[in-house]
């Protein structure tokens, strides 16, 4: 009897030690993505701004849309902005959501926008800068003798990202969506579902917006939208950021409505928007250092680490009622026309040449086509390596789990469970 108290003792220990275990290793493998919230940044910015405003903010604004509270408006809109940035890192965050709520409730009262100019804090005084402190790849040189590391992220089609890490994924998300997100650029683009086809979205719209830098640049912004790739930022200038004769801001297009570059000298950035189909992609060349430059709140972005898991698509998608490019055995997987059609102008096997039978499987659009032929072409000239262009997509077998150790204290407790029940102690 005394051996029988001793081994249910021994099995409630051991059940015991399997939970704290296992919750632990969960703990460790998730810490890497619970940030802490920093809602408090957001609200220091917001009182900056409305502190120069005086109280022209608080007034009734009821009138017009916006009228005389423009200036409001636009530190309500940063202050919302600043809040979705938070969104991940500030779930079940009281104050976090007090303030969304807060922030809505101004926006009402004063009849402000949703969408619209945003304001910056005003900007520390700071000492003059000399020489080519604008233009970044020169200072980067004459600090450590050789020119910069530089990253490419592309993101086109249906969408496919491949992110500054080299890693390629093709998403199913919707919406607006941060694609850069650190302390000196803001790139969001925006999906929607694309008639005809049952899984097919679309890059329709994306928006670059360049953050206030010492003296080189005050806040610029770029949109683009589909059927419409302006050669200008939105303000219509081609040009910003004046010191000595050079612009740290440049636009230009080779194909005006189609197709512009943006060149940010300050930051060694480079970015082409272009349209391919019925569908927008972006491309980007930046130096590791500026690609790197963030807070660990700013953690949703495609072009650092890709679509978040829920939102990623492994498999070909189920192909258009109009789609001639599926299979007769298989109407998920392409037909020959369709690796004919990809192969002729990718004929590397490499994700290029997979998003190419991605998009035609998903539109049945010949022009879909277009887009992982133009990505192809931006990422060879951004990678300074030839062998670093192509690359070849990933099994999921050689996919190792972010959380193996968790996976593996699952199993044990299971095991341990399952011998409690059946009275393996006993």
């Amino acid at each position: 009897m005394g051996t029988l108290a001793l081994c249910s003792h021994y099995s409630q220990l051991s059940w015991k030690r399997s939970i704290i275990v296992a919750l632990l290793l969960f703990h460790l493998c998730c810490l890497q993505v619970w940030a802490s919230c920093r809602i408090l940044r957001c609200n220091s910015d917001f009182v900056a701004v409305t502190l120069d405003l005086g109280g022209s903010g608080g007034g009734g604004g009821g009138g017009s849309r916006e009228g005389g509270n423009a200036g409001y408006c636009s530190a309500l809109r940063s202050y919302a902005m600043c809040t979705r940035r938070m969104a991940r890192a500030c779930r079940g965050d009281l104050a976090y959501h007090s303030a969304v709520q807060g922030i809505e409730d101004l926006l009402i009262q004063h009849s402000c926008p949703r969408t619209g100019p945003t304001a910056q804090p005003r900007p520390l005084p700071q000492a003059p800068i000399s020489g080519d402190a604008c233009i970044y790849e020169k200072g980067y040189l004459q600090r450590e003798g050789r020119t910069p590391d530089y990253l490419h992220c592309g993101v086109f089609g249906d969408p496919h990202v491949r992110t500054f890490r080299d890693e390629f994924q093709t998403c199913a998300v919707q919406g607006a969506w941060p694609l850069i997100d650190n302390e000196y650029l803001y790139v969001q683009a925006t999906s929607a579902p694309m008639r005809g086809g049952a899984y097919a979205t679309a890059l329709t719209t994306i928006t670059i917006i360049f953050k206030n830098w010492r003296q080189c640049i005050e806040q610029q912004i770029y949109q683009a939208e589909l059927d419409n790739v302006p050669a200008a930022f939105v303000d219509g200038s081609v040009t910003s950021g004046e010191r000595q004769g050079q612009h740290s801001l440049s636009v230009h297009s080779d194909l005006p409505g189609r197709q512009a570059e943006i060149r940010a000298a300050h930051i060694g950035t480079t970015l082409v928007v272009r349209q391919s189909g019925r569908s927008l992609g972006l491309s980007v060349r930046s130096p590791r250092a500026i690609a790197e430059a963030f807070t660990p709140e700013q953690d949703l972005q495609l072009c650092v680490y890709g679509c978040p898991p829920s939102q990623r698509l492994e498999t070909l998608p189920s192909p258009s009622s109009s789609s001639s490019f599926s299979s007769s055995s298989s109407s998920s997987q392409p037909s020959a026309a369709a690796h004919a059609h990809c192969a002729a102008l990718l004929p590397a096997r490499d994700i290029y040449y997979q998003a190419c039978l991605f998009d035609l499987l998903a539109t049945g659009d010949l022009n879909s086509s277009t887009a992982a032929l133009a990505a192809l072409e931006d990422a060879r000239g951004m990678i300074s390596d030839p062998n670093k262009v192509h690359l070849l997509l990933v099994g999921k077998a050689d996919r190792s789990s972010p959380c193996l150790p968790l996976i593996l204290a699952v199993a044990v407790l299971s095991e341990r469970l399952v011998a409690l029940w059946t009275g393996k102690y006993l």
